[in-house]
């Protein structure tokens, strides 16, 4: 039985070279172990809280980018709105003008055919009186070279002056 159980001496020297190969691992294989398994940890929390700065920064910028985008938005819809309404100043005015200036040019038309009709009344006037003289001048010279006749005449004439 010597063979399955240990004597004291030999548990002894089992225990102490155990606590020696202990030591000799936390002084030299754990702390370094640890250090780099804190270290390792450290860096991934560190990645971590980074990342999540990044996912921060990253909600930020797209709410100001949305931001800018409803502003640049608003911006070109008050861009259209004053192109429109300028567009639509400028063609009142166009038309406005445009009613005027035929307005202005339907008056001086009328204005050109009165004074048309009133020079073609007075030339027919006058072409009229002329050929009345005409008339006039060759009816008495006949009717004057004869006396009884010119008598007639004058008698004629008194007679329309009294009745008018």
């Amino acid at each position: 039985m010597n063979i399955v159980t240990p004597d004291l001496g030999l548990i002894f020297w089992q225990v102490v070279i155990f606590l020696i190969v202990v030591l000799l691992l936390r002084a030299y294989a754990w702390k370094p172990i640890l250090s780099s398994l804190k270290e390792r940890e450290s860096s991934i929390e560190g990645a971590l809280r980074m990342a999540d700065q990044a996912k921060l920064e990253m909600q930020q910028l797209q709410a100001g980018n949305e931001k800018l985008l409803a502003e640049a938005r608003m911006e070109r819809d008050r861009i259209l709105k004053e192109a429109t309404t300028m567009s639509n100043q400028f063609i009142e005015q166009a038309k406005t003008k445009a009613t005027e200036e035929g307005a202005r040019m339907i008056e001086q038309a009328r204005e050109a055919i009165r004074n048309e009709k009133n020079a073609a009344l007075a030339e027919v006037k006058n072409t009229a009186a002329q050929l009345s003289i005409d008339i006039a001048e060759r009816i008495l010279r006949r009717e004057l070279t004869d006396q009884p006749a010119q008598q007639q005449l004058v008698d004629s004439y008194l007679k329309e002056v009294k009745l008018n």
